[in-house]
C-alpha cells in the first residue's frame, strides 16, 4: 500500500517562506519504476491546480508559470521524499497542498497514482 505523508504547510506572512516534505512509503522508483512527484493545490471554490513536479530518473523539474522563481522542488532518493521549498509567498498561494505521485512500471507501462491527505498553507497579508 503506497502512502503519501505530507508536513510542512501552516500560517506564514507575505514574502515568508515554508518548505513542504511529503514521504512516500510502500513503493520506490528504481529502474523498473519510473514517474513523477509533485505537488499540486486547491484554493476555496478553485479546481485543483498543478504546482511543480520532479521526474524519477533524472531529476527534470517542471514548475506553474504562477511559482516559477519563488517554488523549489527537490527530493532526497535516500528518504524517498520530495520537497516543495516556496518563498516570496503571496496571499494567492492560500490553498491546500496535496503531494502526487505517479508510477510507470517500465515493462507493462503501466500507471499507478498516488495523492497525499493535503496540508494548508495559509499566507496572509
Amino acid at each position: 500500500q503506497v502512502q503519501l505523508v505530507e508536513s510542512g504547510g501552516g500560517l506564514v506572512q507575505a514574502g515568508g517562506s515554508l518548505r513542504l516534505s511529503c514521504a512516500a512509503s510502500g513503493r520506490t522508483f528504481s529502474k523498473a519504476t519510473i514517474g513523477t512527484m509533485g505537488w499540486f493545490r486547491q484554493a476555496p471554490g478553485k479546481e485543483r491546480e498543478f504546482v511543480a513536479t520532479i521526474m524519477s530518473p533524472g531529476g527534470r523539474t517542471n514548475y506553474a508559470d504562477s511559482v516559477q522563481g519563488r517554488f523549489t522542488i527537490s527530493r532526497d532518493n535516500a528518504k524517498n521524499t520530495v520537497y516543495l521549498q516556496m518563498n516570496s509567498l503571496k496571499p494567492e498561494d492560500t490553498a491546500v497542498y496535496y503531494c502526487n505521485a505517479q508510477f510507470t512500471t517500465v515493462l507493462s507501462r503501466s500507471r499507478n497514482e498516488y495523492w497525499g491527505q493535503g496540508t494548508q498553507v495559509t499566507v496572509s497579508s
